[in-house]
């Protein structure tokens, strides 16, 4: 095809022009569908769940739902405190150097405050809930108070630590937390109230 009779200033118009209305359909298009894949208020308020846990005894649990899943809230007492360092010898990994939880949960009390552990009550083994056994002598002779999973025998200290030679391979999960209101309340799923 000959180039001769081409107006190549009319060919340059009609390409720029064609590319200008293509991108404005194509933003047209697209601002919408991406707005759509933003999460909803109702999908928001369920990523965090708080809990008032101005009136827990020490000793006592208090068990809340986040995402579906169960978390123990534990007010623990100083008594309940000693025995983290008595069971760190019979602990799978007593520093939570394999487990999951928030940097601010990284310590032996895997928590924000020594008197409070807010962590999933999930076995690290198959997903079962363990059951709190806070006295000392409830589960054996030698029982310091914790979690025990009575399907397979796996067994927890009081922050949610695994012991050795149990089916589980890691300590429970810790998820992000926040305390707030004079430590009166946990917003559950947020880093920050």
């Amino acid at each position: 095809m000959s180039e001769q009779g081409v107006d190549k200033g009319k060919r340059r118009f009609l390409t720029a022009a064609t590319t200008v209305v293509g991108a404005v359909g194509a933003g047209f298009v697209a601002v919408p569908f991406i707005k759509n894949m933003s999460p909803s208020e109702a999908v928001k308020a369920a990523a965090t769940t708080e809990a008032d846990i101005s009136k827990m005894d020490p000793g006592m649990q208090l068990t809340v739902l986040w995402q579906g899943k169960p978390v123990a809230i534990v007010r623990r007492t100083p008594e309940m405190l000693a025995t983290l360092d008595k069971v760190a010898g019979e602990l799978a990994d007593p520093n939570s150097s394999d487990s999951v939880q928030p940097a601010y949960a990284k310590n032996k009390y895997r928590s924000r405050k020594p008197e409070y552990l807010v962590m999933l009550s999930i076995c690290t083994h198959l997903g079962c809930v363990p059951l709190y056994k806070p006295k000392p002598g409830e589960v054996t002779p030698d029982w310091q108070g914790g979690y025990f999973c009575p399907c397979h025998g796996s067994k927890y200290d009081l922050a949610g630590r695994v012991f050795k030679n149990v089916p589980a391979p890691r300590n429970m999960d810790i998820p992000p937390y926040a305390l707030f209101d004079g430590d009166k309340k946990v917003l559950i799923g947020k880093d920050q109230a």
